[in-house]
């Protein structure tokens, strides 16, 4: 809905200190970069085969989760890479509008988080599903040590994911709490213009719960419902104007 500008100026802000994705958000933002655009017409070309199979997209997304992983590298930083530095400034025009690309130049943690089968690049012939697997690990683990320092007053946003990003939030506030002690102090927000059971779960309820404290170390969820076009410009309005006032 065109918010990688906003949250691209968040980043340069400071007020985004690490993104966490799912696969379809990494194509959609690699699709923007190169064509300025994303998205098809479902309807119209699944019955025809031609649903999710651009060559593009598979072949150089997978080229880079398969290069990546040969260094050590998970799936954000690997597709960051790609967009911001291997491929030439012309291939990739609207490079300015990725949140990918933006990460990497910035040196901000970017994770991308595969369910393998969810997503177009899974179709295309030079997927390897050992590398995807291997990567998308990588950053789950990343993940989990971002979800660790948000102990003592970390902001997790979850903007528009009902099952993925949840699910993976809880594994790694488990984590945190196993290899030390759950996040306390930490504020946790779901925006969607619906609000589902696993966002309520996973994101506000049930690590606010186990990580809860008194006082400062209180932790809170809070649900935002509303369209993302309209709730993400207007949280980052907000933050803008809080910094003012300082």
């Amino acid at each position: 809905v065109g918010l990688a500008p906003v949250v691209i100026d968040l980043m340069r802000r400071g007020f985004v200190t690490a993104v966490a994705m799912n696969g379809a958000a990494l194509i959609h933002d690699f699709e923007i970069a190169l064509a300025g655009k994303t998205s098809e017409d479902v309807p119209a070309q699944l019955g025809r085969g031609h649903f999710g199979v651009a060559e593009e997209t598979g072949l150089l997304l997978n080229k880079a989760i398969t290069d990546g992983d040969r260094k050590g590298l998970g799936i954000g930083e690997s597709a960051g890479r790609l967009l911001a530095k291997t491929l030439p400034s012309r291939q990739v025009p609207y490079r300015r509008y990725s949140i990918v690309a933006s990460a990497y130049r910035q040196s901000i943690p970017l994770t991308v988080h595969e369910a393998v089968g969810t997503d177009i690049i899974h179709c295309h012939p030079s997927t390897d599903p050992r590398a995807l697997g291997a990567a998308t690990h990588r950053d789950f683990r990343l993940l989990a040590s971002v979800v660790q320092a948000m102990d003592g007053g970390g902001v997790y946003l979850n903007v528009g994911s009902a099952v993925i990003l949840p699910e993976v939030f809880l594994k790694c506030f488990s984590l945190a709490a196993n290899l030390r002690r759950a996040p306390r102090g930490i504020t946790t927000v779901n925006m969607d213009f619906i609000q589902h059971y696993r966002p309520t779960q996973n994101v506000l309820l049930r690590p606010t719960a186990a990580g809860n404290g008194k006082g400062r170390n209180a932790s809170r969820g809070y649900a935002l419902t509303g369209h993302h076009e309209l709730m993400v410009p207007l949280l980052a309005a907000a933050l803008a104007e809080r910094r003012k006032k300082r």
